[in-house]
């Protein structure tokens, strides 16, 4: 299994499939051919039909500046090797120089077509999570330990950096107000939210209007080209942040305790991420906010010492109750209904962080075995709702 740091990427909304995986491949291909005197790209699948509402043709542009590049959108082939495919064309004095494919496999991460392994080096030996349990329970270390011993120097440094820019994220998204880019006319809410109480507000109805105001501060400034971290995707990335931020003000947990609980986000981001996928266009939406959710549960019981077990139910809970969930978004924009959901997303952590701690001795599905669920009613879901924008609410809404 690859490095936790895979999971945490930072950079610009508002996909990290659709945006920051193009511009990523577009930076690999130019730099492979840099003589090239144009480009042609041409998009394919989720990529061709969300691709504008995303902003893939611009982020691969910007990518390969200053060679002169066309942007093909290609809705009819549907034998694509990933949902996520993009071809890239060079050419010189007229003449073809280079072809490659990019698949964007979602969480910013992309491979070449038939490239059978990567640079990065596997970190952990284990792939699963009760290979990991056993492990860290015969050795009595916490989930936070296992990942520190593998990932080595500079990396609670490398996680400092990345809950600094998620706190910049959420305080950045509460100044401002206005409308988001795209043409849905949408208008920012987490300022509203966050500043709205009642006078006799319940400290429950205080806490959930604060972590979705959270949520809604991160989500807005993805959906604005802001800079976030991909927990694990862009579309999921107020989830973590949000929970993480509120238990911080609410009980004053350290920044060494927070990193503490990233830590085991992470691990449970690259759990899915490796067994099954996180990826909007693969698996629905359950892949990138379930996922989200998960992580930001077990970041929560981490952060409240609990047992191992205990750690797993939150995970599991939070996965399970997200399967089947679809990826519709609205005219291919990561707004409607991908800024909401990501605040129902982080109340759906805390609620699980509570029930795992009641009753996770009588639980009995794993970890897993939802992942590998997940991945599984991903891949039967129609691909109308694999971020494809043709059902659901971004085909009814359309038709309005």
């Amino acid at each position: 299994m690859k490095s936790v740091r895979s999971v945490f990427k930072i950079g610009v909304g508002p996909s990290s499939s659709h945006t920051m995986g193009p511009n990523f491949a577009a930076k690999r291909f130019l730099a492979e051919n840099p003589y090239a005197d144009s480009i042609v790209v041409t998009l394919y699948g989720s990529l061709a039909k969300t691709g504008q509402g995303h902003g893939t043709d611009r982020a691969v542009i910007d990518a390969l500046q200053p060679i002169p590049t066309k942007v093909v959108f290609n809705y009819d082939d549907i034998d694509l090797p990933h949902p996520n495919t993009l071809t890239f064309v060079a050419f010189k004095d007229g003449k073809e120089i280079a072809n490659k494919t990019f698949l964007s496999i979602g969480g910013g991460d992309i491979k070449a077509k038939g490239e059978l392994t990567t640079i990065e080096p596997d970190v952990y030996a284990e792939k699963h999570f009760t290979e990991i349990v056993e492990l860290c329970k015969a050795r009595n270390i916490r989930l936070s330990d296992y990942v520190f011993e593998h990932e080595g120097e500079g990396f609670k440094e490398f996680l400092m950096t990345v809950w600094q820019t998620m706190c910049n994220a959420i305080s950045q998204g509460l100044t401002k107000t206005g409308i988001l880019p795209g043409g849905l006319e949408l208008q920012r809410k987490a300022q509203l939210l966050y500043n709205k109480r009642h006078i006799d507000e319940s400290p429950q109805t205080r806490e959930n209007r604060i972590v979705c105001a959270y949520a809604f501060a991160v989500s807005e400034q993805n959906a604005d080209c802001g800079t976030i971290v991909t927990a694990p995707t862009c579309g999921s990335c107020g989830v973590v942040p949000a929970v993480l931020k509120y238990m911080q003000d609410k009980n004053g947990f350290s920044d060494n305790d927070i990193i503490r609980a990233l830590a085991v986000a992470g691990l449970i981001g690259n759990i899915v991420r490796t067994n099954a996928s996180i990826s909007g266009a693969e698996a629905g939406c359950q892949a990138e906010v379930g996922t989200a959710c998960s992580m930001a549960a077990a970041a929560l019981a981490e952060l409240f010492e609990m047992g191992i077990d205990q750690i797993e139910y939150a995970a599991e809970i939070s996965l399970e109750h997200h399967l089947g969930l679809t990826c519709d978004p609205v005219c291919g924009l990561v707004q409607i209904p991908c800024i909401e959901r990501n605040a129902v997303s982080a109340m759906r952590a805390i609620n699980a962080l509570s029930l795992a701690n009641f009753l996770s001795d009588s639980r009995k599905i794993s970890f897993d075995i939802v992942v590998e669920t997940m991945y599984r009613t991903g891949r039967d879901l129609s691909e109308h709702y694999r971020e494809t924008s043709q059902g659901g609410l971004a085909k009814l809404y359309q038709h309005k």
